[in-house]
């Protein structure tokens, strides 16, 4: 196996040689920070490399593994055991700088890591370093005016998407097996879409964002980042907070399984603009299902227009008061960029009864979903995750072309309001959501199709997305990083 190919490998691939001796988590380890410091200054997908603390924990993973069974010393923590992940650089990391991609926290240290950070380090998982996103999360290109923009590895040219831009474009690239990132209103979906990977949203409060610097608490979520679904159900799994008798994930994704999924199509989402590049992926994967013998029907969702407005009142109006309270805005505005100062200005003109109305549409929302998921035996809601593929860095109203009969038309849209059009519903009913490739354009970037499940659906989400995977041409690797 080359370099290029333990690099791409599965989470279980890798711990497989782990366990017949024939990799060392070190070695590995040392490949990783090869290729960040070789195709990181082109991507800038990284802030900070820990390259000694990797190294450390990769020496201890490395003796505990390859310790003698029933010896001292040796232990088998799992799945990740050794296998070397990146963190969004909003999680707190214990002596490491916690940037937020902001200036005002440029030289932010905590004391201690995160919750799921302490998870992580104990299921084994070597943390490689912090990773690029929109300022403070709050935007979905990862054009951050501090650091710099994040390059999406199939098109330097392009975005890869926000607020987890780097995690998602480090996790393409092969500069890490995995990552963790946030999702306020897409911004783990949004990037793995646009980068070709998967990426999942999970129900609302399943896992722990004690100690991520917050954008919006009431929408705001963490979840993994990885190459296949089979690869992100490890990843999420030692930090999600689990129901009583709820099996591991990691059987979801290994069990046989039918593939006769219910899967509804909102009129709503699918009646708007999408690129022709976007509309001819996403029915050709509605075609993959069909073959597997799953249900397509069309359904109609009340309320679900008014997602927008609803969860900008709640968003604006959090975060404002988030950076009020710790004193930055407005004392620091001229610290922000020009884009969430912008934001935050808007938070500020939120009314109390404007944002409790928004709370009480949130209820009515989530309840009329599950109402026609329940009605319709829905297992998941499927519609491409973004309208557009990656557009240009600095583009901020891409031209959006669609094909009707015997026509083409031409129409500029806003990068935000279309990247964030699909995704801001299961932020704003809270439910879980997943992101998987379904394709590339003609000019080869990649397409994600989204699937959104019930309350606590993650497992579900990766079987129907596993499914999926099976039958689609296996992973590609972006050009730039073969």
């Amino acid at each position: 196996m080359t370099d290029a190919d333990l690099a791409f490998a599965s989470i279980e691939e890798i711990g497989k040689l782990f366990r017949k001796r024939e990799l060392s988590p070190v070695e590995l380890t040392k490949l990783m920070l090869a290729r960040i410091e070789q195709l990181n200054p082109k991507l800038n997908a990284y802030l900070t490399v820990t390259g000694e603390l990797a190294l450390a924990q990769a020496k201890k993973a490395e003796g505990e593994l390859f310790a003698p069974r029933g010896r001292k010393g040796h232990r088998d923590r799992g799945p990740l055991h050794g296998i070397p992940i990146s963190l969004k650089d909003n999680i707190y990391t214990k002596d490491i700088r916690t940037t937020a991609g902001s200036k005002i926290l440029k030289d932010f240290v905590p004391h201690h890591d995160a919750a799921i950070v302490r998870q992580l380090k104990e299921a084994g998982a070597i943390i490689l370093g912090k990773n690029n996103l929109h300022e403070f999360a709050y935007g979905v290109t990862t054009n951050n005016p501090h650091f710099g923009p994040t390059r999406n590895p199939w098109d330097v040219s392009r975005i890869p998407g926000g607020s987890s831009g780097g995690s998602a474009a480090a996790v393409a690239a092969g500069l890490c097996f995995g990552s963790i990132g946030t999702d306020t209103g897409g911004s783990i979906r949004i990037p793995a879409a646009l980068c070709g990977i998967v990426g999942l949203k999970p129900t609302f409060g399943r896992v722990s964002v004690a100690d991520v610097v917050p954008l919006s608490p009431r929408l705001d979520c963490v979840g993994p980042l990885a190459r296949s679904c089979a690869d992100a159900a490890m990843l999420l799994e030692p930090i999600l907070v689990r129901a009583e008798k709820e099996p591991p994930l990691q059987k979801a994704t290994q069990a046989r399984f039918c593939k006769h999924f219910r899967l509804g199509l909102p009129e709503e989402l699918l009646s708007e603009s999408f690129s022709s590049e976007v509309e001819r992926a996403f029915h050709q994967a509605l075609g993959v299902f069909r073959k597997m013998g799953a249900s397509l029907r069309s359904v109609s969702i009340p309320l679900l227009r008014e997602t927008e407005d609803s969860g900008n009142q709640i968003a604006w109006a959090e975060a404002t008061h988030y950076h009020q309270q710790v004193g930055w805005f407005p004392a620091r505005a001229a610290d922000y960029g020009e884009d969430v100062r912008e934001r935050l200005e808007l938070g500020v003109k939120v009314s109390a009864t404007a944002y409790l109305q928004a709370l009480e549409q949130r209820e009515i929302f989530l309840r009329s979903v599950l109402a026609v998921m329940t009605d319709t035996t829905l297992e998941a809601i499927a519609v491409p995750t973004t309208p557009v593929p990656a557009p240009l860095i600095g583009e901020g109203t891409p031209r959006l072309s669609t094909d009707g009969p015997g026509f083409r038309r031409t129409t500029n849209h806003s990068t935000r309001a279309l990247l964030l059009r699909n995704n801001r519903p299961a932020n704003l009913a809270g439910l879980p959501a997943i992101s998987v490739p379904c394709g590339l354009t003609p000019n080869g970037l990649p397409v994600g199709l989204q699937l959104i499940g019930s309350v606590g659906a993650e497992a579900l989400l990766f079987r129907i997305g596993q499914a999926f995977e099976q039958a689609q041409p296996p992973f590609q690797r972006p050009p730039l990083c073969a």
